[in-house]
This record gives C-alpha cells, structure tokens and sequence, in this order.
C-alpha cells in the first residue's frame, strides 16, 4: 500500500507542491512527510517556504527545531564542529525573533533555552529563564529547569534557598530533598577564607535543624523528611563526618521510620535503600529489631491488617540482611511452613471481601515462601520443593486473581520446568498490553525458541510483532502532532521513544525467531515453501540489524524480589544477559541470512524491476549468481569466526542464585550442540553440487555423518530425560526439551534445503544443456561430477535422513511425560491447605505438567511427519 511507503508519500507531495508552489496546505503537508522520514534538510527549506507565503511563528520555529535536529541527529551531528554551527545558527535565528519582538508562547521559550543548554551557554540559559520576557512567556517553567542550571553553575547556596521554600510548601517530595541535601554537601565544598569548620558544621547542622523542623511541625506523618534524615545520615558516614553526634543512632532512626511507615507495602524498599551504608553485622542486627519491633513473634499472630504489614516488611529486610543464607534446610522448611501458616491466617482473617482488582493483604508471605523453597530446591538439586511453591503460588492466584507478582512467579517456575503450556496460561492470565509487550514480553518471549513448541511459540511472536508494527505508524503521527502543536518539549521525547522501540532487542529478536519458526515449520510442497520463503525478503548479504543501537527495554524489576543486597548486582546481571542475548542474535541472525544464500543460490530471488522493455524479466545473469556464491562464502567465514569469537570470550552462564534470577540465555546451549559443524558442511555441500566438485561425494558423506550425530543427540537425549524421571522428571527438563527441539531444528532446515536442491537438480539434468566444442580442457582436470550424478546424491541424502527423521519420531513416541519427584499425597500432607482445595489444586497443576509434554509430542511429531513427507518425495 502506498499510505506504508513514506518517501512516495514525500514524492507525491512534492509533484503537488511543483503544480502550486504557494499553497499552504500542501507545503504544510509535504514538511510532515518530510518530518515522517527524518529528512531534516528538507523540513528546514519546506519550513522557511512556508514562512515566507505565510509569515506564522509556527512555520518559523518548524525551520528553527530543523536546524536543531541537523546539529544533534542528522547525518552530520557526529561532527562537532557542523553541530556548533547548526545550533548557533538556531540560536541566531531565535534572537532575531526576540530582537524584533516576535516571540509569543511558552513553547518557542522553551526551545531558546534548550538550543543554549545543548551548547552549554548555561549562564545565558539562566538569565533568559529569569529574565522579564520568560516569566511573561512561560511562567510555568518547571522548576527542574532552574534545579539544572543552578546545579551546573555552581550556585548552590541560591538552590540551597529555593529547595527549602519548595520544601516548606511540599514536604513529601523525596526528590527535592536528595536535592536539597546534596546542595548542603557542595556548599561544605566551597572555598572559605575564615572559619570554614564553623561553615561546615553550621551548613549540615542547619540542614538537619530544617529537616527536624519539617517534621516536628507536621501535623501529618509523611515519609519525606524522615527518608531525608536517614539520606542526611548515610552521606554523613560516607564523608567521616560525626553522623551519629549530629542526628543520632542510626539503627533508632531506621527503627523509628519502620514504627511510623512499615503498614506501607513501599517501607521494605524505603529501608532498603540505606541497608548497603552499613556492616552485614549490623544489617542483621537491625533486622532483628524491626522484627521485634512487629510485634510479631514465633509463636503468635498478627492481631491486625496494620500489624500484619509490619510484620512482612521485617521478614523482607531480614531476607535482604541475609537472614536466610546459612540457616540449615530444616530450619528453612520449619519457615516456610511458618510462612504458609500466616498466608492463610491473613487471607482468612483480613483477605475477606477483596475486589477482583486487590491484592490480597497476607498475599507477601507466600511470595517469600516461593523463594524460600527456590533455595532448598537449589541446594538439594531437587525440584520436588519448588513444586510445592508453585502449588502455594496457584493456590494464592485462585484467591487473588489481580495479584501480578504471583503470576510472574509462577510462569517463571513453569519455564524453568519446561512446562510451555502452564507459562502460555500465566502469560495469557498476565494479560500484558501495548507497551508491555516490549518492557515485559521478555518473561515469555525470550525464553521460547527452542521451548519444544514451535506453533505456540510461533503465536506469542505474532502478537508482540502486531504492536511494534501497528505502533510505528502511531509513533510517527505522535511526532507529526508534536510540529502541529509546537509542542517542542515533547519532540526528543518522542523521537527517542521510537527510536527506542524500533531498536528493541525485544521486536528484533522476536522477528528473527519467527522467520526461523516459519522456515522449520514449512510443511507444504516445494513450491508452495520456496513462495512463503520469498516472502520474508531475507537478504542474506545486508545486515538489517543495527548492532551498536540495540536497546535494552526491559522492566527487571517487574519481577519482586527481597534477596540479600550483598549477593545481588542488578546492573551487572542485566549487562550480562542482554551481552549474551545479543551475541544470540547474533548467531540466530548469521544462521538464518547463511541459510538463506543456499536456498538463493538454487532459487535466485525474482528480480524485483522489468529489465526488458518489453515488461519481461529477464533471466538470472552470471553476475547474481557469482555474487551468491561469494556472500556464501563470506558469511560461512563469519559464521566460523564468530564461533571462534564466541569460545575465546568464555561467557559464564547468568547466576542461578535466586528464583527472581533471569534464566539462562541460549548462548551455551548454541555453543555445546553441532551447529557450527553442521552449517559450515552444510555451506560446503551446496557449493560443491553447485559446481559440481569432485570432492563432492566425500562431503555428502560428512554431512550424512552430521544428521547421524543430530539424530543421536536427539534419541539420547530423550533416553535420558525417561532415566531422569525416575529420580526427578523436572529439574533438567527445560535443558532437555531444548536439545531435542534444537536437534529437530537442524534437521527440518535440512530437509527443506534438500527439497529444494532436489526440485532444482532433476529439472537441471532433464534440461541439460550440451557441452561447447571449444572446451579444450586436459584430460588431468578433474571433470565436473554430471547434474544427473549430483541428483542422484541428493535423492540419496534424502533417503538417509528420511532414516533418521523416522529414528526421531520412534524416539519421540517413548518420551514419558515429566513424573513428579514424590507422590501427590505427600504434596497434600506438606501443604496443609484446606483440604477441599488440596487435591484438586495439586491434581490441576500436575495435569498441566502432563497436557504440556503431550502437546509438545504431538506437535514434535507432526512436524517430523511433514519432514519425512518433504523428503519422502
């Protein structure tokens, strides 16, 4: 459709604008096609244009942020000195403005004070936003502006004076009093020429005199000051300044926060914050205040929903100061049964008469029981325990259908026990939309290539591609409107967020992955395959991916998670598995565009333009076909080398020390099973039928010997999982799940590139055209291997992998579904819920287990049976 191709949109307007030069409507719209398309150069001369026919301060500032975007983003932004010229240019073009006194709304002021700020002229900056015609213009400048640029020019005794008048008229912005607090710290800072001791002690006594008086004069509590108090302190012992002396105990402090907010779900984190300043020593002695502090004991209950809360927040921060790293197993299991205990006392006693929207009040205890079972799980090599957590977690969804930290929890255990079926149902139940689907699809997404599945798979990857699709026309009108408007503090915004999104690791990895699925599913006859492979436009000598752009989108902290602060590094964590996603990528990437230059070489893709006048198209030249073969060559080249790359590098597998911890990635998986041997012979055998070699019949020998090792790896691998079930069906049942699934995804693109040849080589040896008489080669060069002798050879590589294609499927026939480690009264007896909902709670859960694992065959065995029938032929 001509309304997705946005230069013929740019085309068409400019025929328009040609036809009648001065009108505004169309030039207006020509400049919006132009914005669409980036093309800021033209924005500006369509800009200027319309000014000119039209003297509106719109048009002129449409050509001012042009000027501006081809100093920060255009092609040239990278120089700095093209930058400096386009933002001074933009400036003297506001100026002029100003000098003629035409400057008329806030907007056209806020883009003056960017265009200074982008070139660091802040003291200008901050004279024009104090200056007469700003406080006219734009009276409702935020004050972060002025924060900004008086933290920049080092005035801090002056925001030292506006913080505390912002302070007094709005006491519970966290944010201004970090603000405040480090302005108290700078000014200790500044050269003092007498009594700079009493500046200092004046400085931050005055500043704990202020927060002290905010709080003493408050006629409600509010967290603020109090978290400012325990901020003021923390950077007191980060400086070696008399903390203690000047505000008090640090422990009473926290103590005394915990004994005003705890019955706040956000006091955990508000205490957390500050747990990292001090010994693991005294973290956990503080940890055993606030729990003394809860009222809460061994051998009682809570007596309210206030005193309840309380009692939860102490059990977090006591698992967050490590509380439960070193306590033996059964004192753990005794905790865990505590923890269901006062699940169900609080669902009972203060969970009645929820909305469908709440969350149930004691709903925490069992979060923390599902990661206390992860623990004696990890330590026992056992998944019997995180089973019974993921009962407790169903359990708790049946009574609070809204409760998201349970839902995420409960898919992340069933990925982690191969379980697609169950993790498909909590990501469905999750319900997750629009944006979501990129900061929180990695939950799911990311851990379904090679799940065993690959239709479901296939589904979940067209949902999340239809919102990055259907947004980025969105997107693009968003930043239309923003022009439209003069809306100018909203257009980076904008451009970034799509940027954002159109780089996502999530929509590329997500788009990449369904090619691979519909390539591994193909199912029809050979001409019908190669019509839906043309399709997908792979063109495996251009790398689409912008590499270096890539973004990290996700939401890492979607999943809750109280685990000791000294054994978790979130940042590092997070650099690690999007590292090891990319290099995943980019081995999925490079798999996909080499395999696609064998199907290309055989079946070159149409040419896409008449190249005869007469409107035919002509044949394939030499040329393309040449140029096939070097890509070929090249990219098998870079798919070694990035093998090499890849084992030098050593990536260590993402720790598995908590539950809350991102899976595994791919990566070790790709690096253990026989890609890299089974593509690169794989590359060889096509350039050898291709030429006709005569090394040929040895490398059909070597890739036959490859899809033998494939179909070993696939059958011993299901042979294990039968001998694992006898000891524990699910620990190791992902890892297994996803050999045979990566086995049989060699195999299928196997038997999809054989079709193709074979299609190719029987139509080549009935068309074979005779040889020139002025061939006058000597009878010592090896002759090329007849097209008849090559279809033969692949006629009977088919019929060796129809063999083991049927080997697979005998296999996959004997896998026995997952078998729990104990029985299912023993899990009754343990969980010791009501007992109503015991048996058909743990029979729903294990019936999950068994309708995944038959899903999973039938489709694994469908798709071999397709196979057998591509190759069969």
């Amino acid at each position: 459709m001509a309304t997705e191709e946005l230069n013929k949109i740019v085309e068409l307007y400019q025929h328009a604008v040609k036809k009648n030069p001065g009108n505004e409507e169309l030039l207006a719209h020509l400049f919006i096609s132009y914005v669409r398309v980036e093309d800021y150069k033209a924005q500006q001369a369509v800009a200027l244009q319309l000014y000119k026919a039209q003297p509106k301060n719109a048009y002129y500032f449409w050509s001012v942020i042009s000027v501006v975007f081809q100093g920060i983003r255009g092609p040239e932004s990278a120089v700095p000195e093209k930058r400096k010229i386009y933002l001074g240019l933009a400036q003297r073009m506001v100026e002029k403005h100003i000098r003629e006194g035409k400057l008329e709304s806030e907007q056209e002021a806020f883009l003056y004070l960017h265009i200074l700020k982008l070139q660091k002229k802040f003291q200008e900056a901050w004279e024009f936003l104090t200056g007469e015609l700003c406080a006219k213009l734009y009276p409702g400048a935020p004050v972060s502006m002025k924060f900004e640029l008086l933290k920049v020019l080092g005035n801090w005794r002056e925001l030292n004076e506006l913080l505390q008048q912002l302070l007094d008229a709005d006491r519970d912005r966290w944010d201004y009093y970090k603000e405040y607090i480090q302005s108290c710290f700078e000014i200790l800072k500044l050269p003092i020429t007498e009594g700079a001791t009493e500046e200092k002690k004046f400085s931050l006594s005055a500043c704990q005199e202020f927060l002290q008086g905010i709080i003493d004069s408050s006629e409600r509590k509010k967290r603020g000051p109090y978290l400012a108090r325990l901020e003021l302190h923390q950077r007191m012992r980060a400086h070696q300044l008399p903390a203690d002396q000047l505000i008090g105990d640090f422990d009473e402090l926290v103590v005394e926060y915990f004994s005003l907010f705890a019955d706040k779900s956000c006091c955990t984190h508000d205490i957390a914050l500050f747990l990292p300043s001090v010994s693991m020593k005294q973290r956990q002695a503080l940890a055993n205040k606030l729990l003394l502090e809860s009222g809460v004991s061994s051998t009682s209950l809570p007596m309210n929903k206030e005193q309840m809360q309380k009692h939860i927040c102490a059990l977090q921060i006591s698992r967050m100061c490590g509380a439960h790293i070193d306590l033996p197993i059964d004192h753990l299991l005794a905790f865990y049964t505590a923890l269901k205990l006062h699940y169900e006392h609080g669902r009972s006693t203060f969970g009645n008469k929820l909305l469908s929207t709440e969350m149930g009040p004691s709903d925490p205890y069992a979060l923390l029981a599902a990661n206390v079972m992860y623990d004696i799980s990890l330590r026992e090599n056992k998944s019997d325990y995180l089973f019974e957590a993921l009962c407790l977690l169903q359990y708790v969804l049946r009574n609070s259908t809204s409760n998201f930290h349970v839902k995420l929890l409960s898919l992340k255990i069933y990925h982690m026990f191969g379980c697609l079926l169950g993790a498909q149902e909590m990501y469905e139940y999750l319900d997750i939309k629009q944006i979501q689907l990129d900061s929180m699809g990695y939950v799911h997404c990311q851990l379904l290539p090679l799940c065993g599945r690959f239709s479901g798979a296939r589904n979940s990857y067209d949902t999340t591609m239809k919102f990055f699709t259907n947004s980025y026309k969105e997107r693009l009108e968003y930043i239309a409107l923003t022009y439209r408007f003069c809306t100018f503090s909203k257009m980076e915004e904008f451009l970034n967020f799509k940027e954002r999104l159109t780089n996502s690791l999530q929509y590329v990895t997500c788009s990449l992955e369904a090619q691979i699925c519909d390539l591994v599913s193909c199912y029809a006859n050979v001409h019908q395959n190669l019509s839906t492979y043309t399709v997908m436009s792979i063109e495996p000598a251009e790398d689409r991916i912008a590499w270096h752009e890539l973004s990290d989108n996700r939401d890492l902290d979607a999943i809750i998670r109280w685990d000791p602060l000294h054994q978790v590094d979130a940042d590092a964590e997070r650099k690690d598995s999007f590292d090891q996603e990319i290099e995943v990528l980019q081995l999925r990437s490079l798999m996909l565009r080499l395999y696609a230059t064998f199907i290309d070489l055989y079946h070159p893709p149409p040419i896409t333009k008449p190249s005869l006048s007469d409107g035919s198209k002509e044949e394939t030249p030499a040329p393309a076909v040449e140029s096939a073969t070097s890509t070929l060559e090249l990219l098998r080249d870079s798919w070694t080398g990035l093998y090499q790359r890849l084992r030098l590098m050593n990536y260590k597998p993402l720790p598995q020390q908590f539950l809350v911890n991102l899976l595994p990635t791919r990566l070790h998986l790709l690096l253990e099973l026989p890609y890299e041997r089974f593509f690169d012979d794989l590359a060889q055998l096509v350039l050898d039928l291709h030429s006709g070699a005569a090394s040929l019949a040895a490398h059909c020998k070597k890739v036959g010997d490859n899809v033998i090792a494939v179909m070993e790896l696939c059958v011993r691998t299901i042979e294990e999982s039968n001998e694992w079930n006898n000891k524990d069906g699910l620990w190791k049942r992902r890892y297994q799940q996803q050999k045979v699934a990566a086995s049989l995804e060699m195999l299928s693109l196997y038997a999809f590139l054989l079709s193709v040849l074979n299609d190719k080589l029987q139509v080549s040896s009935k068309t074979k055209v005779k040889k020139k008489q002025g061939d006058n080669k000597t009878q010592d060069t090896p002759q090329p291997v007849s097209e008849k002798e090559r279809s033969q050879m692949v006629q009977e590589l088919m019929r060796q992998l129809k063999h083991k294609l049927e080997a697979c499927d005998a296999a996959i026939r004997t896998w026995k579904a997952p078998v729990l480690p104990r029985d299912l009264s023993s899990f009754m007896a343990d969980m010791s819920l009501k007992p109503e909902v015991e048996a058909t709670l743990i029979g729903d859960v294990s019936a999950t287990f068994k309708d995944s694992h038959e899903l999973m065959v039938t489709e694994l065995r469908n798709l071999l049976k397709d196979k057998i029938r591509m190759v069969a032929k």
